[in-house]
């Protein structure tokens, strides 16, 4: 008898959940795009576009020809590149291929919550990720989250492969070179290797446990090292990113002012003398033709210190930014900045009341699949959230931070109205058994 590959085996059972899924997913987001078209390239890019763009007209990757940077995380770049390259910078083709990445993401949550609840749940479970209304309209638009949330699901999917799977060692090194690659795309994933290779110790024996232990990170760390040697021969030093002066802007004297008031990090005041940023050196670049030198090693190394000054000198302040981060990265609501897209419009609506009403029946329903699902992905699920949550207490807090990792509690969620239905069911036959022994 002939063995059915995994892959065919599963698109045959599931063939019409994933085609539900990507209709799900692909047709809300369509819209969004064709409804924002004409802001898709030209409001709110992530800097990773300059990269982009630069590469493509120089091969230098960074703000400016001849001038390498490591100034931002370069997975979405890389994204970038090959359609920026074939499309001729077409927003359709970002969207379209932003959308595609959104239904492989769903796709990837239901075979998540195949692997810890029914066929049901999982459909459930993907449905509520994919039309989350935040991600519907954020995933069309210029953002690296779309690549986070997909790289999140596809490690969690093998991080479980590789629990079920203990006797295998390749599990544990898939999950670590999905972790590396995502630390690409999100450098405060830099500890998660270690915190999943732990994951999977504890759930290993002897030499087992050691090994997932250090397999894990170790292979996270050979998938990053091509992206840090690079920074140590064209920009200077070893490092996923040298901005960090975006995690100074997170951690000094002025940022809970600023986020109390409604803005954010990047309307900080700049620290006093600093020199331009590499970013800054780029916008000039745009402008001018003139090119600035920026030692940005130098510069991640001072606001690096900075911090750590700040952590130490001023740790009641620094609770405060902490307990206000987490608030930030929990709340229902979207965070509304004063910079904001669509102030004052029905986006401002869909913010402060759509999200909101998502976001609290999600947290409600999840809280009880907590109860529900294997212990195997309520204790990962719960590694998983507060580690992106102490994360945000040491950065900064914010909805886009955390909607990557919702896909989460959306499982949890699928099994907790599942739960329900369940019992509500079996009230119902238990009062309709009476009526019928009545009636003979």
């Amino acid at each position: 008898m002939s063995r059915v590959p995994f892959a065919a085996d599963v698109l045959g059972r599931h063939r019409y959940a994933y085609v539900l899924l990507a209709v799900a997913a692909g047709g809300p987001r369509l819209a969004a795009l064709l409804y924002e078209r004409g802001d898709i390239l030209a409001a709110y890019t992530d800097k990773s576009e300059d990269f982009a763009r630069t590469f493509i007209d120089s091969g230098t990757y960074g703000f400016i020809p001849g001038v390498p940077s490591a100034y931002t995380q370069p997975l979405y770049g890389f994204f970038l590149i090959p359609i920026y390259w074939l499309s001729d910078r077409s927003w359709l083709a970002v969207g379209l291929a932003q959308i595609a990445v959104a239904v492989v993401t769903a796709w990837l949550v239901f075979e998540i919550g195949r692997r810890v609840a029914s066929d049901r749940v999982a459909v459930g479970a993907a449905l509520l990720a994919t039309l989350h209304p935040y991600l519907v309209w954020h995933d069309v638009h210029l953002n690296r989250e779309i690549l986070d949330h997909a790289l999140a699901a596809a490690v969690v999917l093998l991080a479980l492969l590789a629990a079920e799977r203990g006797l295998s060692l390749w599990w544990p090194a898939f999950v670590g070179v999905g972790l590396g690659v995502a630390i690409l795309g999100n450098a405060r994933l830099l500890l998660l290797p270690l915190v999943l290779g732990a994951w999977l110790a504890l759930r290993q024996s002897g030499v087992r446990a050691l090994l997932a232990l250090l397999i894990v990170p170790t292979t996270a760390a050979v998938v990053l090292a091509p992206w840090v040697v690079r920074n140590e021969i064209s920009v200077g030093c070893p490092a996923v990113t040298t901005d960090s002066r975006a995690l100074w802007k997170a951690n000094n004297l002025n940022t809970y002012g600023v986020l109390d008031r409604g803005g954010w990090i990047d309307d900080v005041p700049p620290f006093p003398g600093s020199p331009p940023s590499p970013q800054d050196a780029g916008a000039i670049y745009q402008r001018t033709g003139r090119i600035v030198r920026v030692d940005e090693c130098a510069q991640m190394r001072f606001y690096r210190d900075e911090v750590v000054d700040f952590w130490r000198e001023h740790p009641g302040e620094k609770l405060r930014l902490a307990g206000q981060a987490a608030r930030l990265f929990w709340q229902p609501n979207v965070l509304e900045t004063e910079g904001r897209p669509g102030a004052g419009t029905w986006q401002d609506t869909a913010r402060s009341v759509v999200e909101p009403a998502f976001m609290v029946a999600l947290y409600l329903f999840g809280a009880i699949g907590l109860f529900v699902l294997p212990r195997l992905f309520t204790t990962l699920a719960v590694v998983l959230l507060g580690y992106q949550t102490l994360i945000a207490m040491l950065f900064a807090g914010a909805t886009r931070y955390r909607v990557p990792w919702d896909f989460l509690i959306a499982v949890l969620a699928a099994a907790g109205i599942g739960a329900i239905a369940a019992r509500l069911r079996r009230k119902s036959q238990h009062y309709e058994a009476p009526s019928s022994n009545a009636g003979r």
